[in-house]
């Protein structure tokens, strides 16, 4: 039985290309994290940083809007 899409003409279901690629892409981080734990740990501070700069970026954009 197929989904029902909550907006007409898109597709909900994922096909198995769409599940190889996330399967590979996942298989690839997690032979990172184990080949190279140390390096993993300051890819993950750095993606956290960045997020935190955007964030912080995004705040002083609408306080800079607002006045």
């Amino acid at each position: 039985m197929a989904k029902n899409s909550p907006f007409p003409g898109f597709k909900t279901g994922g096909g198995w290309g769409k599940k190889l690629i996330v399967t590979a892409i996942l298989l690839a981080i997690v032979v990172l994290i184990v080949r190279y734990p140390g390096d993993s740990g300051s890819w993950a501070k750095n993606l956290i940083g960045m997020g935190a700069d955007a964030i912080d970026g995004l705040v002083a954009f609408f306080r800079a809007v607002g006045n």
